[in-house]
């Protein structure tokens, strides 16, 4: 459970570690929680990025349910592709 209810979408948004703390520390400090922003900011640089994301869930909700995302990936087809197939296997 987070420490606060303040909601954060980090699928499908810029993975770097920078852009991750700075989404969470800005709507930590948004939703009134300065304070949690700064020690949120310090706990999650004194690790690696498996720390950085486990803290993250530690202070706020993450939006977006991950499993979910990805089978909503795999779900897409790629216009195109059954047809450069048969194109191959006809040049063989």
């Amino acid at each position: 459970m987070a420490k606060t209810n303040v909601v954060v979408k980090l699928v499908g948004e810029d993975g770097n570690a920078f852009a991750i703390i700075g989404r969470v520390s800005q709507a930590l400090k948004k939703n009134g929680h300065a304070d949690l922003a700064k020690e949120f900011q310090k706990e999650a640089m004194s690790g690696d990025y498996n720390h950085l994301l486990i803290t993250a869930m530690e202070y706020v909700e993450i939006e977006g349910d991950v499993d979910q995302d990805m089978e909503d990936e795999e779900d897409v087809e790629i216009e195109g592709d059954d047809q450069d197939m048969e194109d191959e296997e006809e040049l063989a």
